[in-house]
């Protein structure tokens, strides 16, 4: 067995199991190797049930629990399931566990016998409760106390069983991946081994070992990305500036038809921007900015300027919902500034013969101003004088990507904009290609939202909040972190809470619903009735967190607030603030620990994204692997930029010593280094779908 064999070859594996794999990007036995886990199941010591504290009962980790079943347990029929019910533990120490369409476990426990159940204890109407507790004999629990057992993502039809039982038999092969590391990097750098990293990382045997592997996995991560990257410079050489670009004053002009000022930061940006794009070389250039710092309107001044001279721009967004925006907004500020522009929209959803007009006028129009998704880099569309490409959101890009969107052209302007709050060392590590400009101010008609932070008793007077909001003529948006209801993850759903809202809320306003697993066309639909105030109140998933822009509404409530990370409940508070009205968001917290509530109070106290950014490495710590990834990160399976910042610095200084060295990547050894870098670039892409 290789590591290019197909999945079939491990034991077990038959033609219906590998398409399930290959909806996970599974396809070889070097790809299951490397779909490490997401988290770790660690069995804790059991704990007797009379000996529980309010303190274990608040934990936000899952506990073991030694009881004796004195009681029978009851199964009772509900009209979609059967719920298994039974009480252990003394009165005050009482816990109920619940198991739903498991009716058979009432013959697992025997009356008189000692049991281990495992799971999170939560309070449900006034009491506690442990739902679909997993079942453990004393002696089978101390067979797995402490062991660390990996969890993976899954799709449906795989568990997490039978990924561990794969992956056991895949690492059973001695020596399976090639280290492409050289092995003075390793010494230097105190690196373990390739293969010995990749087994440690999926069943680790201790703490220690774990904190090794992950070490190594992310250093490789970190070293693949920069070398790709820099690999391209150093080929790429700086490219001659093409475009004549005249008539600076056009944009001085209409900056001065705004119906407000920019802030200086936008000022400085955008001389930054003219001055690169009058220079002798192309422009590589990324604007960093807070969500609401008002990057757009610089993009739109920009492309304006090319039209001006008589060239083709194009804008490229992460979401079907963004791009539709862009080309509204565009299409608008053309007509209010008298600008005879044409704007052009492309996305994968549009019908062929959409597609087919915006190619002919894609060819037809020199000076037009182009908006799209990734469909802009596919093979089709043929741009007549392309000057300008700019990617928004830029994380959710790669280099790849823009290398391919700027071939589109004669050499064209690189102009990257992106919202995540990354420290400019950082950001100079990462975007090594680009020079960089910082957006650090928000606009001034802009009032600061004002935020609270709730527990679950809060709902009534919030529904309240929103429909006094909307009585005045505002719109909210409502944030659950589920689609619709699970048995196996605690928390509210857009589907039941919807329901909820609509009999809570005055008959008049109008609520909608929104969520990732709903078609793109469908999607567009709701938006923009929300955009045009026929919905008041939107129910949705955190598909909203990225290109939503409706300056009237003025609330966000995020239910569950404790289950989203710091940077992703910043980038959705983001989507109000946008219009001149006071806005506010409304966190509900549904956890008692500790925990969630410090880590919320951080952005009760704050609205700057580069502030939360670092308050949430500080609460993270070296210990939390896979805590709270940062929505938006660029595509590492383990590697994150905040909490693996020293790694990120090591792996930096090493490509530039070896890229100082061997700029073509010849040397013998290195051959197998270009190999995996061109190999890792690739799954990047695959990760992202594009």
């Amino acid at each position: 067995m290789r590591q290019d064999s197909s999945i079939t070859e491990i034991k077990g594996i038959g033609e219906k199991t590998k398409k399930l794999f290959e909806k996970m990007g599974v396809y070889t036995v070097g790809d299951i190797l490397l779909h490490f886990p997401r988290n770790y199941i660690q069995y804790p010591h059991p704990v007797p049930i009379d000996e529980m504290t309010a303190e274990h009962m608040q934990t936000e980790d899952k506990l073991a629990i030694v009881a004796r079943i004195e009681r029978t347990p009851v199964t009772r029929s509900g009209r979609h399931m059967q719920v298994t019910l039974l009480v252990i533990g003394s009165p005050g120490h009482q816990i109920q566990l619940i198991w739903y369409r498991m009716p058979y476990i009432r013959n697992t426990l025997t009356h008189g016998k000692y049991f281990v159940f495992y799971g999170n204890v939560h309070i449900k109407d006034g009491k506690f409760v442990m739902e679909q507790p997993v079942v453990y004999t004393p002696e089978a629990y101390q067979e797995i106390e402490n062991c660390f057992l990996p969890v993976y993502t899954l799709t449906s039809g795989i568990t997490n069983n039978l990924m561990i039982k794969t992956m056991r038999q895949a690492l059973d092969e001695e020596e399976l991946l090639t280290d492409f590391l050289p092995g003075e990097i390793r010494t230097r750098r105190k690196l373990c081994e390739y293969n010995y990293a990749v087994k440690q990382i999926h069943f680790p045997d201790t703490m220690e070992r774990l904190i090794e592997a992950r070490k190594r996995l992310v250093f490789d991560e970190f070293f693949l990305f920069i070398m790709g990257m820099q690999y391209q410079k150093e080929k790429r050489t700086r490219q001659e500036n093409r475009f004549v670009m005249e008539h600076p004053e056009f944009v001085e002009d209409l900056i001065q038809k705004l119906p407000y000022e920019l802030t200086g930061a936008q000022r400085r940006a955008l001389h930054d921007v003219t001055e690169n794009m009058q220079g002798p070389y192309a422009m590589q250039r990324l604007i960093q900015g807070d969500v609401g710092s008002g990057k757009t309107i610089l993009a739109f001044l920009a492309m304006a300027w090319c039209a001006q001279n008589g060239y083709q721009s194009a804008i490229m967004a992460p979401t079907e919902v963004l791009a539709q925006q862009h080309y509204e907004t565009f299409q608008k500020l053309c007509e209010q500034f008298g600008l005879h522009f044409p704007v052009i929209l492309l996305t994968g959803s549009m019908t062929a013969k959409q597609k087919r007009s915006a190619y002919e006028r894609l060819e037809l129009y020199e000076n037009a101003l182009i908006v799209g998704t990734h469909a802009l880099i596919q093979e089709k569309p043929t741009y007549a004088n392309l000057a300008l490409v700019i990617t928004d959101e830029q994380h959710r890009f790669g280099v790849r990507q823009r290398e391919e969107f700027a071939q589109k052209g004669d050499m064209p302007h690189i102009l990257v904009m992106s919202a995540t709050p990354i420290p400019r060392t950082l950001a100079i590590i990462i975007y090594g290609d680009m020079d960089i400009s910082v957006v650090d101010e928000v606009p001034a008609r802009r009032l600061p939202i004002k935020n609270c932070v709730v527990n679950t008793a809060y709902r009534p007077k919030a529904y309240a909040f929103v429909a006094d909001e909307v009585k005045k003529g505002h719109q909210a948006y409502v944030i659950c972190p589920l689609v619709e209801a699970s048995e196996e993850t605690q928390g509210e759903n857009v589907i039941d809470y919807s329901k909820t809202l609509m009999e809570e809320l005055p008959s008049g306003i109008q609520v909608g619903v929104l969520h990732g697993k709903m078609k793109s066309s469908k999607k567009n639909e709701i938006m923009q009735e929300f955009a045009e105030n026929k919905i008041q109140v939107l129910v949705s998933t955190t598909v909203v967190e990225v290109g939503v822009n409706v300056p009237n509404a003025t609330v966000m409530l995020i239910e569950n607030a404790d289950r989203f990370g710091l940077a992703q409940l910043h980038q959705l508070r983001g989507r109000v603030g946008r219009g001149d009205a006071q806005s506010y968001c409304i966190m509900i917290n549904a956890s008692s620990a500790k925990t969630a509530k410090k880590r919320l109070e951080i952005l009760n106290k704050s609205n700057d994204g580069f502030f939360i950014a670092s308050e949430d490495l500080k609460l993270r710590g070296p210990g939390d692997f896979f805590g709270i990834r940062q929505s938006g990160d660029l595509v590492f399976a383990l590697a994150d930029i905040y909490q693996d910042a020293a790694v990120l610095q090591e792996a930096s200084e090493e490509v530039k010593t070896i890229l100082e060295e061997d700029p073509e990547l010849t040397e013998p050894g290195h051959h197998i280094l270009q190999k995996k870098m061109m190999q890792f670039q690739e799954e990047q892409l695959s990760k992202m779908n594009l």
